[in-house]
């Protein structure tokens, strides 16, 4: 080089150093395109794996979503005479189509209260039948506190109730001449050809106040206090689940908004439900036979005990709450009922994906 250098004009020096200063500008130039070209290359690789994640999280989340639903466990611990046989027929007409089971719980002798150990069976059959979900059941049964037994996931429980008076009238007349349902059934009382009213005004134990005392203790519970009739601890401890264990409570006299609600909340179950009820031939199926309206003299007499006045407190509870649910829930336009479309979205979500 030195050699090169002694011989080179110093004016062909100079041209051979600015060609070198400009063959490394180049060289320079074209790797750090390279090293841009690569980094581009990096956050385009990563942001397809990033995407790749998030679908298959996406399609993961849809899987874990479906097989929540078909975990699902509805029990419909129904208080007889509060149009629960016409509640729970469309439950079973919808089933095959909506892919879901409908289980009975049939106690005997219709026992509402389970012994510690059929508890446990009930708890671990509910939780433990894979095959069976998801699934519905219901039954003449107080409510169970799942959470007793160490079960993580609880059923979803809804319910109906009546006014007390009607229930217990429409009750009263069902033992004794039956409904349409089983017409050629024959019942307790069959045979006894008394009205209500006769027996209020004979002061009858059928008729008696204590006989109302039925809506409080199913939702109270399994606690021997619920079953003491005109407990004040009861009343509350009913309030207390109807409001923080039962999803929907309903009312006889609005079932109809009941199923439009439960519908919308549940489609697993209820899709298809609202217009089963408005147009299908088992809509309100189960009427019972013979009932006679009672007197005012009749309703006055019993609304002058404390068991009324506490039946009719938890009864006025639910109304209230049952409509404050719906309030939020439907609109009413022309005469009818809809429900609200979503009234929520999401945003400000970070951190910002690229």
């Amino acid at each position: 080089m030195g050699l090169l250098r002694l011989k080179m004009p110093p004016k062909f020096q100079l041209l051979a150093l600015l060609a070198f200063a400009i063959a490394m500008i180049f060289l320079e130039n074209q790797i750090q395109k390279l090293e841009e070209s690569r980094g581009k290359l990096e956050r385009a690789i990563a942001i397809h794996e990033v995407r790749e994640i998030e679908q298959r999280h996406i399609q993961e989340g849809a899987k874990e979503a479906l097989v929540a639903e078909d975990d699902l466990v509805v029990i419909y611990n129904r208080v007889p005479k509060t149009a629960s046989t016409s509640f729970t027929n469309i439950a079973y007409d919808l089933c095959n189509k909506n892919h879901y089971h409908v289980l009975h719980i049939n106690t005997t002798k219709n026992n509402p209260v389970m012994s510690l150990q059929d508890q446990v069976r009930f708890v671990k059959n509910v939780t433990l039948w894979k095959e069976m979900k998801p699934a519905f059941y219901h039954g003449h049964v107080s409510f169970l506190d799942f959470t007793k037994f160490g079960v993580k996931k609880k059923p979803i429980y809804i319910n109906v109730i009546r006014d007390p008076i009607e229930r217990l009238v429409s009750y009263y007349y069902f033992l004794r001449f039956g409904d349409d349902y089983r017409p050629g059934l024959r019942r307790r009382k069959q045979g006894d050809k008394k009205t209500f009213d006769e027996c209020v005004a004979a002061g009858g134990s059928d008729c008696a106040p204590e006989k109302l005392w039925l809506q409080i203790p199913f939702f109270c519970g399994h606690y021997s206090e619920c079953w003491n009739i005109g407990s004040k601890w009861a009343l509350e401890q009913a309030k207390y689940n109807l409001v923080n264990e039962y999803m929907l409570v309903g009312v006889t006299e609005e079932l109809e908004d009941f199923v439009m609600m439960l519908e919308a909340a549940l489609p697993r179950f209820f899709k298809g439900a609202t217009e089963l009820f408005r147009t299908g031939k088992k809509s309100h199926l189960r009427k019972t036979s013979e009932k006679k309206p009672p007197t005012k003299e009749s309703i006055a007499r019993l609304q002058q005990s404390d068991i009324w006045k506490m039946e009719n407190e938890f009864y006025e509870f639910a109304l209230e709450q049952f409509q404050y649910v719906r309030a939020h829930a439907v609109r009413e336009k022309d005469g009818e009922l809809y429900l609200l479309a979503q009234n929520f979205f999401y945003e400000k979500i970070y951190p910002k994906t690229t």
